[in-house]
């Protein structure tokens, strides 16, 4: 062995390279309850929770899906009183801007104005059953008791005979149009007539109930919505949302006021091409049918036209001449200038938004489509655009 400095030898050194791998001090003790003989059944401390393990994960997701699938199911199950509460608060939008106007121009105060127009609504109602109503219903009859004259004037037609010999249209046509049964064989019978006109009573007084509501608390509604938004973005979201019920509000009292001038034309015109005994009526399905986007006046015009057709030729060329004409500028002179103020809609727009709203609700989804729509897109430029502007 060759002595290494101070005296450490080469074997001494090597030793002491051995020790420094080997743990110092005594070997670890069981943990506390555990005796000496049971130290080779030990087989180590709890380890944490496996709250991420693949069966808890799986288990929990499981569980979330089967909840948002039972919540799902509960909101398709409530969803015509939903509808009923989405048309009141759309009617109520729309009635604001009246409430306003007495604020504004009369000095009211705000549920003095609600009254004023609440008690307007009332009265326009009234006087449209009073007066409206009865007409009406003459002259839809009228049209029940002359509707077979008309499928025999059909008749005449060559075409026409020849698709009633192979399979029998008119004659179907003429035996359901004089039994006059059309409410039952629609709704099922008397009762089915009845449960319908009862359902659409109970319908239109929920609906004309929150409309009330909604229209007399709709700022304190407003102000409870704002306040769930962050104080630093409160003004924001309380502006944008302003400008949203503003563009609602506009809509509706537009889509009224188109379809005021259409029914109120095919008034004048009906009583002038000679269609008078039917003239009411049929102008109260014109404008009615008018504020459908995109479809409801070609359906009133159509069927105007099929009536004077059927009364006369040369009314029927007149009818359909008038609404070529009436529709070009509707669309082109009356629907921009009343609608301007209210929703900034590209065309393409208009129509996707108008088939994806029926499809989904029918004539409520259609409705609601085009201020939806507009909603949608101030947002998005308001928002998402100026976000990315900024970037």
């Amino acid at each position: 062995m060759t002595p290494g400095p101070q005296g450490v030898t080469e074997e001494d050194d090597g030793r002491a390279a051995l020790r420094v791998d080997e743990p110092e001090g005594p070997p670890p003790a069981a943990p506390a309850g555990h005796a000496a003989d049971q130290d080779e059944a030990y087989l180590g401390e709890l380890g944490a929770p496996l709250r991420r393990s693949p069966f808890v994960v799986g288990f929990f997701g499981g569980l979330g899906v089967f909840i948002a699938w039972w919540l799902g199911d509960l909101v398709v199950s409530i969803g015509p009183t939903l509808i009923l509460v989405v048309v009141s608060m759309f009617l109520a939008a729309g009635l604001d801007p009246a409430v306003r106007f007495f604020e504004s121009r009369a000095g009211l105060r705000r549920s003095w104005a609600v009254l004023v127009v609440i008690i307007g609504v009332i009265a326009a109602l009234s006087l449209f059953v009073v007066a409206i109503v009865p007409v009406i219903s003459d002259q839809v009859a009228s049209l029940s008791r002359n509707a077979p004259d008309w499928l025999d004037s059909l008749q005449e037609n060559r075409r026409v005979q020849e698709l009633d010999e192979k399979y029998g249209v008119i004659d179907k046509v003429r035996e359901y149009v004089a039994a006059g049964d059309y409410a039952s064989g629609i709704f099922g019978g008397v009762l089915g007539v009845g449960l319908a006109v009862l359902s659409a009573l109970a319908n239109t007084f929920i609906v004309t109930v929150l409309t009330l509501y909604f229209l007399s608390s709709l700022k304190t509604t407003k102000g409870a919505l704002y306040r769930l938004a962050p104080a630093s973005r409160r003004e924001r979201v309380t502006r944008l949302g302003d400008r949203v019920i503003e563009g609602v509000g506009g809509y509706v009292s537009g889509a009224f006021i188109v379809a005021l001038c259409a029914g109120l034309s095919s008034l004048v015109f009906l009583f002038v091409v000679g269609l008078g005994e039917y003239a009411v009526a049929l102008a109260f399905v014109v404008a009615l049918l008018d504020v459908i986007p995109m479809i409801g006046a070609t359906i009133g015009a159509v069927l105007v036209t099929a009536i004077g057709f059927a009364t006369e030729p040369k009314i029927g060329i007149a009818c359909a001449i008038f609404y070529l004409i009436y529709q070009q500028a509707e669309n082109y002179l009356i629907y921009p200038r009343v609608m301007s103020r209210a929703v900034d809609v590209p065309g393409a727009v208009t129509v996707i938004a108008a088939l994806v709203g029926a499809a989904l609700l029918g004539v409520v989804g259609a409705l609601l489509a085009i201020p939806t729509a507009a909603a949608i897109l101030m947002l998005t430029r308001e928002v998402v655009v100026r976000r990315q502007d900024a970037r």
